[in-house]
């Protein structure tokens, strides 16, 4: 069950809120319609129901508002659009990626392929998918953590009728399992034909709030459609006709050439025109939408206590003076003019004049029966001191207890995926961004070793690496930075793990896994480096080049530790710019900035050196270190008091730093 409190949002620049003091229920087993013209704040107000946009208002998901929820993926089932995936990844690919971040099993992902008729397209490509199939597949993603409670925005806009159909069975069906299903639309046909109940929102309020029956005969009657380049004058003749026939009948001006004739029949209206010989361009029996002040004016009446009559009983026929006395200039300067003489079948929607029932007189007033007539002054000054001292008691109350407002409503980042190394791992794998990158990587490597060990004067740990003396990297470090890069640049690019809130959170689960996916994918890069350049080189030159230096364990430490140190410096830059570009940028200025900056800060003389620090570090810790760690210890310090290595550490550091502090600014905020 939806309850929806008080939700307004935030005005701008002195123009009014586009959704003001907004209040309805959506319970659970029906289907309930949010309905309301172009600009009316629908979408406003499902943006504030799900803490997308800032403003003030409280909704509550079966009794707890959305940010109290642990797991809100599998209360609320959400489609706001398009899917915004990759284009490249594949319709199977990319539920079981969601599968990961809601935490529930990878099979969840062929259900709901099943149940919206996806399979046969399982392994078709996002940016491939029509517009029908792209929102069966966001349907799919809104069912997949089999939520209770299913919000859609504007769900059929642009699909063909059947595809509409197929959609609306699927929304009654969910709802007929006990789901609450709540979607917006501007179709006031669709809302009778879909909803249980129907919201109806005109410039930002509730107008109405109806089951379906009083929705259908308030708001969709039969009506004749006229146009005629003299449609002012025939709505003029038209309700003089009426009033001389004494019919009720309505006349709406739609635009300047369009007429909706209520209450009456295309034979009448084309005998009318033909008589005063009016020039019809269109004649034709349709299903009218009257608008939302008629649906407003009976909900109205019905809370005031007038709902037990029928349709007439509400919207009856204005009689008296105020129909004989009614005057041509009534059609020409308003939208809606009444023409009513008498009693008709059928009523207006919303008549000028209704007539005041007896249980609808104020507390106030004072029946006077004949007997007591001549007491009546008495009656009407004792009346008259009860109304004033009502008045002053329900001033004091006003004064006593101000209304409270409705509390303000803050946009939250998306939590975190509930599985981050499985999600990362499906996101890194699940294109062939990643597979191009490394192929590319390799063999431009390869094609540098042989050049260079063709040309000479290489030393041999360059050589294999295919690192040459003017490049500020290797291929493979580059590479590994690219890698590191993708895994922020592209979710903000196509934001799946938080398609409702455009972005990506900042959550230190989901940092860890992409430093742990991306040190995976830049390791078994540089060993693949290493491996094929020297395979290479034996095959062309022999082995006299892919002999094993005395050096290979520093060596080896120091290159794996630049390839991984490049990735987790594309990943930080990433997720700290927003940019793949911004990424690779960060890995690039390394050599080319920092390091002329770090060795400039170490130029000059030495007075103390860093000798001997295997065996101070062993008789730090009184004891022997196990598996000869005090070398790794000296090799990795070493590599940090080289240039490149402390320019890395350096750099890595400050990334991380200004990302710890974006990601905890935006938690205390």
């Amino acid at each position: 069950m939806i309850q929806a409190t008080g939700l307004t949002s935030n005005a701008r620049k002195g123009s009014p809120p586009a959704v003001d003091d907004v209040s309805f229920d959506a319970r659970a087993g029906r289907v309930t319609a949010l309905l309301g013209a172009r600009r009316s704040g629908k979408t406003t107000a499902v943006r504030l129901m799900l803490e997308l946009q800032q403003g003030r208002g409280v909704t509550y998901f079966r009794g707890r508002p959305l940010h109290r929820i642990a797991h809100p993926a599998r209360e609320v089932g959400v489609l706001l659009g398009d899917v915004p995936g990759h284009p490249a990844r594949t319709v199977r690919g990319h539920l079981r990626m969601l599968c990961s971040a809601a935490g529930v099993p990878v099979r969840r992902a062929d259900d709901v392929l099943e149940v919206v008729g996806l399979v046969s397209l399982r392994e078709e490509r996002l940016g491939s998918l029509s517009r029908g199939m792209d929102r069966r597949l966001g349907l799919a993603c809104a069912l997949l953590a089999d939520p209770h409670t299913l919000v859609l925005d504007d769900p059929v806009a642009g699909l063909s009728a059947r595809e509409s159909s197929w959609l609306h069975g699927i929304l009654r069906e969910y709802a007929a399992l006990g789901g609450t299903v709540l979607f917006t639309t501007d179709d006031a046909k669709e809302a009778a034909r879909v909803a249980d109940r129907v919201v109806t929102l005109d410039e930002g309020k509730v107008v109405a709030d109806q089951d379906v029956a009083d929705f259908a005969r308030t708001r969709l009657r039969p009506r004749i459609a006229v146009r005629s380049p003299h449609a002012a004058r025939f709505g003029v003749l038209l309700a003089k006709e009426a009033r001389t026939a004494k019919r009720s009948v309505e006349v709406v001006t739609e635009d300047g050439s369009r007429l909706s004739v209520y209450g009456s029949t295309c034979a009448d209206v084309g005998d009318i025109a033909f008589r005063h010989g009016i020039l019809v361009h269109q004649l034709a029996d349709e299903i009218g939408d009257a608008g939302p002040s008629a649906a407003a004016s009976v909900a109205t009446e019905d809370r005031s206590g007038n709902g037990g009559g029928d349709a007439e009983a509400r919207t009856g026929a204005q009689t008296g003076p105020g129909a004989e006395t009614g005057t041509d200039a009534d059609v020409q300067t308003g939208t809606c003019t009444h023409a009513e003489t008498g009693t008709g079948t059928d009523g207006p929607a919303h008549p000028p004049a209704v007539a005041t029932p007896l249980n609808a007189l104020t507390p106030t007033s004072t029946f006077v029966p004949l007997a007591d007539a001549a007491s009546a002054p008495v009656a009407r000054r004792r009346a008259a001191s009860n109304g004033r001292a009502l008045e002053a008691e329900s001033a004091r109350e006003t004064s006593v207890a101000l209304p409270t407002l409705p509390p303000p409503i803050t946009v939250r980042t998306a939590r975190g995926p509930l599985r981050p190394v499985r999600y990362e791992l499906r996101r890194a794998t699940g294109i062939a961004t990643g597979h191009v990158t490394v192929a590319l990587v390799l063999a431009v490597s390869a094609v540098l070793s042989v050049l260079l060990a063709r040309a000479g004067h290489t030393p041999q740990p360059r050589l294999i690496a295919a690192w040459p003396q003017v490049l500020p990297l290797p291929p493979a470090a580059l590479g590994a930075g690219l890698l590191g890069a993708f895994a922020f640049g592209e979710e903000f690019r196509h934001p799946a793990l938080a398609a409702d809130r455009g972005t990506v959170p900042r959550r230190l689960g989901l940092l860890a896994a992409k430093l742990l996916v991306g040190a995976a994918a830049a390791l078994l890069l540089g060993v693949l480096t290493v491996v094929g350049d020297a395979t290479l080189l034996y095959l062309v030159y022999g082995s006299e080049l892919t002999q094993v230096p005395a050096e290979w364990l520093s060596l080896s430490a120091s290159w794996l530790a630049l390839v991984v140190g490049c990735a987790w410096a594309g990943v930080l830059a990433s997720g700290l710019f927003r940019s793949t570009a911004a990424g690779l940028a960060a890995v690039v200025a390394v050599p080319i900035i920092i390091v002329p900056l770090v060795q400039k800060a170490l130029e000059g003389p030495s007075v103390r050196t860093a000798t001997g620090l295997p065996g101070r570090l062993r008789d730090l810790a009184l004891m022997d270190w196990p598996f000869g760690i005090e070398r790794f210890a000296a090799a990795g310090m070493r590599m940090i008091t080289q240039p490149v290595g402390g320019a890395l550490m350096l750099s890595l550091s400050a990334l991380l730093c200004a990302y710890l502090f974006t990601a905890l600014r935006t938690r205390v905020r």
